[in-house]
């Protein structure tokens, strides 16, 4: 399920500011044979796009986020810049309207 055509495993970077829910998510994405890049915030995930889009499959993202985009906002622009990166949008509190997701985006509900 989590490699490529090559049999490389996908790469998804997942963006989620709170460290204990960073790590177990990047563990199950792991398990599910998942290569992870992780991100504490948009701003540093915009870095490793700047260097890595190329290896990027993904962007997992929580919603609500500190520094200066929330998950939402990064979402549009990596969209924008990098239209061949899938994304899944999380959050435990918003529930984002279809219209606000970018096209080719999921939206998935923390439980």
């Amino acid at each position: 399920m989590g490699s490529s055509g090559t049999g490389a495993p996908l790469v998804v970077l997942l963006v989620e500011d709170e460290p204990l829910v960073r790590m177990a998510a990047a563990d199950e994405l792991e398990e599910a044979g998942f290569q992870v890049l992780e991100a504490g915030n948009a701003d540093v995930a915009l870095a490793v796009l700047e260097v890595r889009s190329d290896e990027v499959h993904v962007l997992f993202t929580d919603v609500d986020m500190p520094g200066s985009m929330d998950g939402m906002a990064l979402a549009e622009q990596v969209y924008r810049r990098w239209p061949h990166v899938l994304l899944l949008i999380s959050s435990g509190n918003a529930r984002p309207h279809p219209d606000e997701i970018p096209d080719h985006g999921q939206f998935i509900p923390k439980s």
